[in-house]
């Protein structure tokens, strides 16, 4: 199976970078760094701590869980990849200043071998579900300790992975699964992980609170969107679904008419087609990027910008979280969550269902099915301050009440954290 696995890697590799290139036509940030993908690029601080965090969602975490490791060594050297443009624009916004960042690249055994010759980390921390068997198996040999942090695994991959065979648990070899609950770790132990060195710690996400001067900001934000007026926001929006939300919040604005929407797109290569969508219909709006006031007359706000959706949901009323009224499986409920506002999502959450039912059995979170749906649940919320306090009350008693991972997992770190690799 690993002579397959490396035959694939070595098929697919091109096709991923020539649809990288050719994406990068329309967006030229994916052209810089390239050469980090092969391994390559500058010598990076050697000996420390190193984080793997995919995209945006798991950089977020990743950030928390680097503070954390700074505060209990001040001198410690730190490393976070990612793996998308996103994720790493995000990373250097929220990490830059303290960790060094680049992408993780190809799973080839080159690759691989060039950027830990590199990195040289004394510990890899990688969150959730990634699981490369050229990487792990080549920190195996250099005798670099692995935790597979915040780790979860559905019984849908649980059946995928039975089919690799021993490649997987070849892969898991000497490697700490910390796993989100007790369920996640039973599945790891099924497709081959280690039982002894399976932990249940809990879910790092939980553990994410924003800075100090998010709420400070989502303030003075609040007085530009207009204090008196009923805002909300729909974030992390996908194809397809912008139309749905507009649709919802024209039914807003006919039974009140100086209802705001933040619309916030997920991907940055997006913004111009929701801006062009915005341009064709009736609702008076601006665009973030061009620092254009929101007026008395304004009824939506494109937030294309990055960085900033954690302020907006601080500042609104009310929080639709996007990716879940089309396919694509939702995203961050545990961020509005964690500011005590009213959560909102559409059926397809099963990009994380631990999540969406934690919230969903605390009463934090209304699941909607279409723009109608979405209609009527925001203006519930808008029409009674009393009710959407409650419900974001409750959504953040849940986050706190099942906090507590970023102590474990840090302490597991402190136990298994080598000195520097050689």
């Amino acid at each position: 199976m690993r002579l397959v696995y490396l035959c694939l890697a070595y098929l697919l590799v091109p096709i991923a970078l020539a649809a990288e290139l050719v994406r990068g036509l329309g967006e030229r940030a994916r052209w810089r760094h390239l050469g980090e993908r092969f391994g390559r690029g500058a010598v990076l601080a050697q000996g420390g701590l190193w984080v793997h965090a995919v995209s945006v969602g798991e950089v977020q975490a990743a950030a928390t869980l680097l503070r954390a490791l700074r505060a209990r060594d001040p001198s410690a050297t730190l490393l976070l990849t990612t793996s998308t443009v996103t994720g790493r624009a995000r990373a250097e916004a929220l990490v830059g200043a303290e960790a060094s960042v680049c992408y993780l690249p190809y799973d080839l055994p080159g690759s691989v071998a060039r950027f830990l010759d590199r990195a040289r980390p004394r510990l890899g921390i990688v969150l959730e579900t990634e699981l490369w068997p050229n990487l792990y198996a080549a920190a195996h040999r250099r005798r670099i300790p692995m935790i597979l942090a915040s780790a979860r695994l559905s019984e849908r991959s649980v059946r995928r992975y039975r089919r690799l065979g021993g490649l997987l648990r070849e892969t898991l070899a000497g490697v700490d699964v910390a796993a989100q609950s007790a369920a996640d770790a039973a599945r790891f132990v099924a497709v081959g992980a280690e039982p002894a060195r399976t932990l249940v710690l809990g879910n790092l996400k939980f553990d994410y609170r924003p800075a100090e001067d998010v709420i400070v900001r989502a303030r003075v934000l609040r007085e530009a969107l207009g204090a008196g007026r009923p805002v909300w926001v729909a974030g992390s929006t996908h194809d397809g679904e912008e139309d749905q939300v507009l649709a919802a919040h024209a039914r807003l604005c006919a039974r009140s008419s100086d209802a705001l929407l933040v619309l916030a797109p997920r991907h940055p290569p997006r913004f111009a087609a929701v801006a062009a969508r915005l341009a064709k219909g009736d609702a008076p709006w601006v665009a973030r990027s061009t620092a254009a006031a929101v007026t008395a007359d304004t009824r939506v706000l494109l937030l294309d910008s990055l960085g900033e959706l954690m302020g907006y949901y601080a500042a609104a009323d009310v929080a639709f979280v996007g990716g879940s009224l089309v396919p694509v499986g939702g995203h961050n409920l545990l961020e509005p969550a964690s500011l005590g506002r009213p959560v909102i999502a559409g059926p397809h959450t099963f990009s994380d269902l631990a999540v969406t039912r934690l919230l969903a059995e605390a009463g934090a979170l209304t699941v909607v099915e279409d723009a109608a749906g979405l209609a009527t649940a925001v203006a519930a919320f808008l029409d009674d301050p009393a009710l959407a306090r409650a419900a974001g009350e409750r959504g953040r008693m849940a986050v706190v009440a099942n906090e507590g991972a970023l102590a474990r997992l840090v302490e597991l770190v402190e136990r298994r954290a080598t000195p520097a690799a050689t």
